[in-house]
């Protein structure tokens, strides 16, 4: 049986509350970093989340903590159904100024499906004339990763250029749940299957950002430079197959 839903309503966006919320992590020291870009214009118009954020927070010790400069998160939590799938569908625009040449990971726009009872993280990184595919299992803070006789923790990017750079593309990520199954598309075409997937996954909180991915370095981050992104997302369709 299918049927499916739309993860939209940005239209409380600034509200707290609702369907969006700032993402992040809690801290050691009891306190919360928060994604968010103090300089961040927001704008809905037409139901189409538009964002320009100037990049300007960084974090010199936890990988995470740099990488996402202004996030949205959903404030409930999809949930997979048990042998079945689930998808997400969107449309997304990238358009940067100021990050280095055909370096998708100095500066881009992101949908991300993050299972924090697993660790799991499905995305689409989207930069200026670059996009990527991404699956990984993480150690991020404060969730507990099931223990396993494989790789325990990994993340592996595709880098691909077919698709209409710097303009409204359509993504979708699927997971089947039954068949350990990961499928990614872009305008309607398949563009990377991940069979054998190592463990259940059991939810996903959906999150928008903006982001860099710049490994720290000895001295500390070097992922900010002056660059701006403007990222814009339309709704998600949300489809169920059980």
């Amino acid at each position: 049986m299918s049927r499916e839903h739309i993860l939209g309503d940005f239209h409380n966006i600034l509200s707290g509350k609702d369907v969006w919320k700032i993402g992040g992590f809690p801290l050691q020291d009891g306190s919360f970093w928060n994604y968010r870009e103090p300089n961040a214009v927001v704008i809905v118009r037409n139901g189409i989340l538009y964002v320009r954020a100037p990049l300007s927070r960084k974090h010199d010790h936890v990988q995470f903590l740099d990488n996402a400069k202004h996030m949205y998160y959903s404030v409930d939590a999809v949930q997979v159904p048990e042998a079945g799938e689930v998808s997400f569908e969107l449309q997304i625009r990238s358009r940067t100024t100021g990050t280095a040449a055909h370096d998708l990971y100095d500066g881009f726009v992101s949908l991300n499906l993050l299972d924090f009872t697993t660790g799991a993280a499905l995305d689409f990184f989207v930069g200026n004339d670059t996009y990527a595919s991404v699956y990984g299992i993480l150690p991020f803070p404060g969730v507990e990763v099931p223990e396993s006789d494989k790789t325990r923790f990994f993340c592996i990017f595709k880098e691909e250029t077919d698709f209409q750079p710097r303009e409204f593309n359509t993504y979708r990520i699927t997971y089947h749940r039954g068949n350990d199954e990961v499928i990614f598309a872009v305008n309607g075409v398949e563009v990377r299957r991940e069979r054998q997937v190592p463990i259940k996954l059991n939810q996903f909180t959906v999150a928008l950002g903006i982001m860099t991915e710049k490994d720290l370095t000895p001295e500390g981050s070097v992922s900010v430079h002056g660059q701006t992104v403007i990222a814009e997302w339309t709704p998600i369709k949300v489809t169920y197959q059980d």
